[in-house]
């Protein structure tokens, strides 16, 4: 008997081909336009609270359709896009970013995220690593502790 540790898998339903022509469930059309590696990982974003469509939070079984407006938050990084094309289908990185337009504002906040995200520094930075024995036996003699 083995346990299982973390949450239970999300279920996704393959079944949604009643979908209208022109519209596209949310977590499919999220990972069609590659903002996540599964459509599992989408429909936990969207479970989560981090993804808005039309300023009203969705289910992930939202139909989208061309024009709706999504707020996408994913870490740190914030994605404010409006839907320009339908895809049921992940195809490539082309077609991906044709189905979307992010805002010029949206843009620029997330250039200034990163940049900021990249000139913070790191705990081990290049040539820098934990303190080895003869460093911890200094510190101790610093500290007064032998």
């Amino acid at each position: 008997m083995s346990k299982r540790h973390g949450p239970p898998p999300v279920a996704v339903d393959e079944d949604d081909d009643e979908a209208p022509s022109g519209t596209a469930r949310l977590d499919k059309w999220l990972w069609a336009a590659r903002f996540f590696k599964t459509r599992v990982l989408a429909a936990e974003a969207i479970d989560g609270g981090k993804v808005d469509v039309n300023e009203e939070r969705a289910k992930r079984s939202k139909l989208i359709k061309a024009s709706d407006r999504i707020r996408l938050r994913n870490g740190a990084m914030e994605w404010q896009l409006v839907v320009t094309g339908i895809a049921a289908r992940r195809g490539s990185a082309q077609v991906a970013q044709g189905l979307y337009e992010e805002s010029e504002e949206s843009r620029r906040r997330r250039a200034l995220l990163q940049e900021q995200l990249r000139a913070m520094p790191t705990a081990f930075a290049y040539g820098e690593s934990r303190p080895g024995k003869h460093d911890r036996r200094a510190i101790r003699r610093l500290k007064g502790d032998g």
